[in-house]
């Protein structure tokens, strides 16, 4: 994989040790964790690719929900990578790491279950949203799902000045259009209806939306 050009965890390599941390602290984990898990509700057998799977918390929860169930983390920083071998390790599941781009998940075509993302596309560029976005519509075979949990539209003032501590983080150039709704806009144009969080948990750090959508090729998502 010849690009390096990315966004580290908390929006800075050197800050990349405190990530889980941050994330108990300030985006109420539990609450959109554990309902996301329940939303994406693995089963025995099936696979399932995790998009900038970060330091792999969710990759391994899966894993450890459903043990006969595949998981794949994909990541571009192979140094959150090695935290989440580590984590995985320690955690006795068996999950297989690959170093990639959210757009590279296109290449694998079809080949899973669900795929899911959790706070990942606040933080890349717009174009990368939206390829990332569509190689994950693309990793799903038909009648498959993907997931997202992520900063998507504030829902309002008090939620879009806390957001503002994620764009101190992670750039402005890049959370803006998160803030304003395009991930909502994304996903409408890939399903071909409108995209509509099944929840919004307002945290300290600003409004954080789960989607579900279900594959169906060439007529959008149910």
């Amino acid at each position: 994989m010849a690009e390096t050009n990315f966004t580290p965890a908390l929006g800075h390599a050197a800050l990349t040790p405190l990530y889980d941390f941050a994330v108990r602290l300030l985006t109420r984990e539990r609450r959109w964790r554990a309902t996301l898990l329940e939303q994406v509700s693995p089963q025995d057998g099936e696979s399932v690719l995790d998009v900038g799977c970060g330091t792999g918390t969710l990759a391994i929860e899966i894993k450890q929900a459903v043990p006969g169930v595949r998981v794949v983390g994909m990541d571009p920083d192979p140094q959150i990578l090695q935290r989440a071998r580590s984590k995985a390790k320690a955690a006795g599941v068996d999950i297989e790491w690959r170093r990639g781009f959210a757009h590279e998940a296109a290449e694998f075509a079809g080949e899973f279950d669900k795929a899911v993302s959790s706070l990942v596309f606040h933080q890349v560029p717009l174009e990368e949203k939206h390829s990332g976005l569509a190689a994950m519509w693309a990793s799903v075979r038909a009648g498959g799902e993907v997931h997202i949990a992520d900063y998507c539209r504030q829902p309002d003032w008090p939620m879009r000045q806390l957001f503002r501590l994620i764009q101190a983080l992670d750039g402005k150039a890049n959370t803006q259009a998160n803030a304003d709704g395009v991930i909502e806009d994304f996903l409408g144009q890939l399903s071909g209806s409108a995209a509509v969080p099944r929840m919004v948990v307002k945290t300290p750090t600003g409004a954080i939306s789960l989607f579900k959508l279900r594959i169906q090729r060439g007529s959008g998502a149910g």
